[in-house]
């Protein structure tokens, strides 16, 4: 049965579209066969992961607007196990047109029902923001992965972003629960970083999970979407890669639980 993720966070600079190209990546160099779906109109999943962006016909903002097909839309990558939906510039109108459709936050759930999947797990990259595009990967997923950066100011606007997750439990009727809180650009050898992972645990000791894996700091995850990789073939061997493989391998795990 296919899974559902999205990787969210309205913050800026907290790793959300690296966590949604290298968890991918992990997930497919372990055997799962994964779909990455590009929800942001920046497009930054879809050239990390070496796709030319602005040569494509079929994108999510075709997917979404009815004007391709979902098998039409799902294009091979490098990575064996490894598809994706790219997304482009397009996609930033799509918000307009999918406001004047009837019943906009369940259109990307639809688009994804309508077929036998055949993925063990599909990763959302939502756009940096609270609007129609995220409400459509809250409606379509099936759990959330919020990535918090070590930094200062790590946990401002976390009460809006979980406000609108609760927004989609209650009023549309569509179960998102956190799946876990991961903590990335992580320093163990710094002061801020130890203080903003215990910060973390404290906010949310009570109700959700936080992943045992932390993502550090790491030039090669950084290098890596200029190239137009993911870390893990850019860079077999570097810390964030191995990161991102034990997170995978966490996230596998939660399977038997």
């Amino acid at each position: 049965m296919t899974e559902i993720i999205t990787i969210l966070n309205q913050k800026g600079g907290c790793g959300k579209t690296t966590t949604a190209v290298n968890l991918s990546a992990a997930l497919a160099v372990l055997d799962k066969t994964v779909l990455i779906i590009d929800m942001d109109p920046q497009g930054n999943a879809t050239t990390s992961l070496g796709i030319q962006k602005s040569e494509l016909e079929n994108t999510i903002y075709s997917l979404l607007t009815g004007k391709c097909s979902f098998q039409e839309a799902v294009l091979e990558t490098e990575i064996p196990n490894l598809y994706a939906v790219a997304s482009n510039i397009s996609l930033s109108g799509a918000e307009i047109e999918l406001s004047k459709e009837i019943g906009y936050p369940y259109i990307l759930s639809e688009k994804l029902h309508e077929y036998e999947l055949g993925f063990d797990y599909i990763i959302i990259d939502a756009p940096p923001s609270l609007g129609i595009l995220t409400l459509n990967a809250l409606v379509a997923t099936d759990s959330v992965i919020i990535p918090i950066q070590s930094e200062f100011y790590a946990l401002e606007g976390m009460l809006d972003l979980l406000e609108t997750i609760n927004l989609v439990e209650t009023r549309l009727k569509s179960p998102c629960p956190i799946k876990g809180i991961l903590i990335t650009l992580y320093d163990g050898r710094t002061r801020l970083s130890k203080d903003v992972s215990k910060n973390v645990k404290e906010y949310f000791k009570d109700t959700e999970y936080i992943f045992k894996e932390k993502i550090p700091r790491n030039v090669k995850l950084a290098e890596a979407p200029s190239y137009g990789k993911p870390c893990i073939t850019y860079d077999t061997d570097c810390s964030g890669t191995k990161a991102y493989i034990k997170l995978a391998k966490e996230i596998i795990s939660l399977e038997g639980e």
